[in-house]
């Protein structure tokens, strides 16, 4: 192919995000799987990069496992989407960040339907007034707050004490970035280099240190998939997604895992223990687990707080042995102090 045709189709996969001046909304299962993430990502643009990053009470969850779980129809989770939008449009936003990766593809979802199919929008507007009285403008711009880490990456790297190196051998840690299918799996345009070479993780590895590790099912799905693990009788569909994966990488000896999803960490995290009570096989070094962080908790450890902080002793893997690899002090006694 030629170069001008490989800058053509790079091109396509490139996204606006603003770094500032931001509507930003939770996710309702990350914060029960890493209840510090989301806290450690407004304290870094906030606290630490002095960033406008506006967060409301009334926010709800966007109701997307619901509607993936056909619990309820696309015109009930477009209304909840709508509210959001109104929320964000009466606080004075137009910047729209969203920490759950499924929330993201279902505003993408929603708003690429409406595009095509405007009545639907504006029936959902009349069933949102009905329902609340509230309006609403369409996101100038929406970004999964990985995209947001991303793009303020090499000031994160400025301002950090710690680097993904490891300090024994002074070499780079290697990593593997595991993109949730929903980020862009569903749109492509819509996450930073597509779905097959997403940079949206491995830029800020690189930014910080760290070697990316191109193992054969790097965009494998991890297993949760909502139905394979929702109903109990295909878990394990799901723990044998996540245990080709572990497979696939484990020739290449990494020595974390970093993602950007609600579900994936935590299935990455504890099916990691499931196999190794059921077939005694574990993938890290001496037996032990490969750590698996989200990338506020990475960006985190690059900017020195503490990983108890981080709330890295939420992890079913221990994460200790990359803690140590970076040089990294910590308390074991504080690991499960409570405040």
């Amino acid at each position: 192919m030629k170069i001008e045709g490989k800058k053509l189709i790079w091109s396509e996969y490139q996204k606006d995000i603003p770094e500032d001046h931001y509507f930003y909304v939770r996710s309702c299962i990350r914060q029960n799987f890493f209840p510090a993430s989301e806290k450690t990502f407004l304290d870094i643009v906030r606290n630490r990069l002095s960033l406008d990053f506006f967060e409301t009470e009334h926010h709800t969850t966007c109701g997307g496992i619901a509607y993936h779980s056909d619990a309820i129809p696309q015109e009930t989770l477009m209304t909840i989407v709508a509210r959001q939008f109104a929320l964000m449009t009466e606080s004075g936003y137009s910047n729209y960040a969203a920490s759950c990766i499924t929330s993201f593809g279902i505003y993408n979802e929603i708003l690429e339907t409406w595009k095509e199919s405007p009545e639907i929008e504006t029936k959902v507007r009349e069933m949102l007034w009905k329902a609340c009285r509230r309006e609403f403008k369409i996101p100038l711009h929406l970004s999964h707050a990985s995209d947001i880490i991303y793009k303020l990456r090499d000031k994160i790297a400025e301002i950090g004490v710690n680097r993904l190196i490891n300090i024994k051998t002074g070499e780079p840690l290697r990593v593997v970035e595991h993109i949730g299918c929903h980020y862009s799996k569903m749109f492509p345009s819509k996450g930073v280099g597509g779905a097959e070479y997403p940079v949206v993780l491995s830029g800020m590895v690189e930014s910080w240190g760290g070697e990316i590790i191109d193992c054969p099912e790097r965009r494998h799905c991890c297993g949760f998939g909502f139905r394979q693990y929702l109903i109990q009788s295909n878990r394990g569909y799901s723990l044998a997604n996540t245990h080709k994966k572990f497979e696939s990488m484990e020739p290449y000896k990494p020595d974390m895992i970093i993602t950007n999803c609600p579900g994936c960490p935590y299935f990455l995290d504890r099916w990691q223990y499931v196999i190794k009570e059921t077939q005694g096989k574990t993938y890290g070094e001496n037996s032990q687990g490969i750590p698996v962080f989200t990338y506020e908790e990475v960006a985190g450890l690059i900017l020195g707080y503490d990983p108890w902080d981080l709330g890295l002793q939420m992890h079913q893997t221990d994460v200790e042995p990359l803690l140590d690899k970076m040089g990294i002090s910590y308390s074991s006694s504080d690991k499960y102090k409570l405040k």
